[in-house]
């Protein structure tokens, strides 16, 4: 048996399962607490001697082996230049506006293995009337819809229809372009303010609207090489502000890791009739997927449609997930790359994740910044491997306080034999922070799914 062939022999039956590779210093961009938790795990590979985070904030500015670079991660010319001064071996695009400048474009013209799709294929997030037209082809499950680019002709349109209805800006919004309006009143607000008052600038100037799903929302995330996928995660997020699902959408007010009702047979159904179809449509329209893809899904009585695509690994549910990951991170990365994901096992810890994230005063709309966080340190040693705080929007202060710095500030994540006691953990953590106006959601996987 040749040497390559009994190598993923041994990868299949479990006995090998991590790949070594030459992989010694990774470049992660983004300043999140996504791009936080992947510095992180990323800094537990053996072989890993130097993690750079550009632009990083102020929890990745303390992790061993992790530099932060005060590079902005849409300045694509910086960062293949700095790239290649610092001879990057592998780059982890966090941000979807990142990957809309087309920075794997960038940085593959210049040799440098990157991790996440090209301009075009991240057009399944970039734009939704492109990811509604897509799916259309492919028939791929999802929300009937109509879009629009002029305010009258969408009222006309609403007169129509049953609600509610789902009003959605068709670019990027940080989250927050989405509207689900129960009356005629609300959803000619959502209008006016994207097409007219233009809240959302370029992102809505075309805008879709869509049948209301009913049913449990997921969001599944897989592995591409390009050719197939590989299962990697299930989640639940909390997009409203407020307990009991109230108040405005944001970019994610917590998580929990995984999902119980997502079975074997579901989860083989959401891999055939939605994955491999987006995998392989993609591949035949001459843009191939490479990277992490991330579906949000309605679980319906039909069966499960496509709410949105993400064009990598979503936030807050990386925290939680990567707390149960147990699998070499920067060796699927390299798998993807190398076509060999689907050889490579990915081994988890059984137990449950939740991360609860905190956040500025007046978040997603107007609040103010500059405050200094109090209890950063107070994580006991003990529990130190069952929680840990992830930053998100803060900075590191001359004098080495930590300031907030976003909306979204911090996400204290933590691990438990059940979701009730991985959210105890989380939230007797949450006690022991504060700084002025901080506000985050109680009820966060109060009632798993």
């Amino acid at each position: 048996m040749h040497w390559k062939n009994y190598f993923i022999y041994l990868l299949a039956l479990g006995i090998i399962t991590t790949i070594q590779s030459n992989v010694t210093r990774v470049l992660i961009v983004g300043r999140g607490g996504r791009e936080h938790a992947l510095a992180w795990k990323v800094a537990q590979s053996p072989q890993i001697t130097h993690v750079y985070v550009a632009p990083g904030n102020g929890g990745t500015a303390q992790e061993k082996k992790v530099h932060n670079c005060a590079i902005c991660e849409t300045d694509v010319q910086s960062l293949v230049q700095f790239a290649q001064e610092k001879n990057i071996d592998l780059a982890i695009i966090g941000p979807e506006t990142a990957l809309a400048c087309g920075i794997i474009d960038a940085f593959q013209k210049h040799g440098i293995r990157c991790v996440g799709p090209t301009q075009k294929a991240a057009q399944l997030e970039t734009s939704k009337k492109f990811a509604k037209l897509f799916m259309q082809r492919h028939n791929i499950p999802t929300a009937s819809w109509k879009s629009f680019n002029n305010a009258t002709e969408a009222r006309k349109y609403i007169q129509t229809q049953k609600f509610p209805l789902v009003i959605k800006a068709d670019g990027l919004a940080a989250g927050k372009g989405v509207t689900i309006a129960y009356t005629q009143q609300e959803a000619e607000y959502a209008i006016d303010d994207m097409l007219i008052k233009q809240i959302f600038g370029n992102a809505g100037t075309t805008i879709l609207i869509e049948e209301f799903l009913e049913g449990t929302e997921v969001s599944f995330i897989v592995l591409s090489d390009g050719d197939s996928a590989t299962f990697f995660a299930t989640a639940q997020d909390y997009k409203k502000r407020d307990d009991g699902n109230q108040g405005p959408n944001t970019g994610g007010m917590g998580a929990y890791s995984p999902v119980s009702f997502v079975t074997p047979d579901l989860q083989n159904t959401i891999m055939k009739q939605i994955i491999q179809p987006t995998i392989d449509g993609m591949r035949q329209e001459g843009n191939p997927y490479v990277g992490f893809l991330y579906a949000g899904l309605m679980i319906t009585r039909e069966g499960p449609k496509v709410i949105e695509f993400n064009a990598r690994l979503g936030d807050p549910e990386t925290q939680p997930i990567l707390m149960r990951l147990e699998s070499d991170f920067v060796a699927l990365c390299t798998a993807m790359l190398d076509k060999s994901i689907a050889q490579l096992p990915i081994k988890w810890d059984n137990r449950p994740a939740l991360g609860v994230v905190l956040v500025s005063g007046g978040y997603p709309s107007y609040y103010q910044t500059g405050y200094p966080i109090s209890g950063l340190q107070e994580v006991p040693q003990k529990i130190a491997n069952l929680c840990k705080i992830f930053h998100a929007g803060t900075q590191r202060h001359v004098n080495n306080n930590v300031l907030t710095d976003g909306g979204r500030v911090l996400c204290v994540t933590a691990l438990g034999s059940t979701i009730q006691t991985a959210r105890e953990k989380a939230y007797e953590q949450i006690k022991k922070v504060s700084w002025q106006d901080m506000q985050y959601r109680t009820d966060i996987g109060l009632h798993p799914e």
